[in-house]
């Protein structure tokens, strides 16, 4: 027997707060281990949508697997369609309000800058940020310059707040 609407919408709903990871996974996108998913990953085709091991997408990340411009341009054949798939390789951050464009391929150990326009293919070792993402940087710079952060073990205090606070930057 089919479900009912409500019992659909109940489903749904139980997932959704299972975690977007979870969600994500559901509805058809490839995800490795060791990921944070932060935003809403999924579109209409969440089945063209491959993210490889250790990488965080951050809030507010859009990943558009269809140009629907197309539809402006019809005759007897109809209108046009464009679909191309979203790969993010493994050690990827992307971060927060990034939109990638359909058939863009983000490598290996890239990190993507918030509010990013990825519009083409981001090489593997690569720092990229701006509208449209350019590579600005390696990750190697990357990891030189964060290795000077602090670390968990400098944070002190018993509250979450106690412990950002010890270690925000001046």
């Amino acid at each position: 027997m089919a479900k009912s609407v409500v019992q659909r919408v109940l489903d749904r709903w139980d997932l959704l707060r299972s975690g977007k990871e979870a969600y994500a996974r559901k509805r058809g996108v490839t995800i490795g281990e060791g990921c944070r998913i932060l935003s809403d990953v999924v579109t209409t085709e969440p089945w063209l949508i491959t993210i490889g091991d250790r990488v965080t997408i951050s809030s507010d990340v859009r990943l558009i697997t269809h140009d629907g411009s197309g539809w402006l341009v019809s005759d007897e054949r109809g209108r046009r369609y464009r679909y191309a798939p979203i790969s993010i390789g493994s050690e990827v951050f992307i971060g927060a309000g990034v939109t990638i464009l359909p058939g863009v391929r983000i490598g290996d150990r890239v990190v993507v800058g918030a509010g990013s326009v990825v519009t083409r293919d981001i090489p593997s070792d690569t720092v990229a940020a701006g509208v449209p993402a350019r590579p600005i940087g390696s990750f190697d710079q990357f990891v030189a310059k964060v290795r000077d952060w602090p670390t968990e073990s400098d944070k002190k205090g018993s509250s979450y707040r106690d412990r950002v606070d010890s270690i925000v930057a001046p």
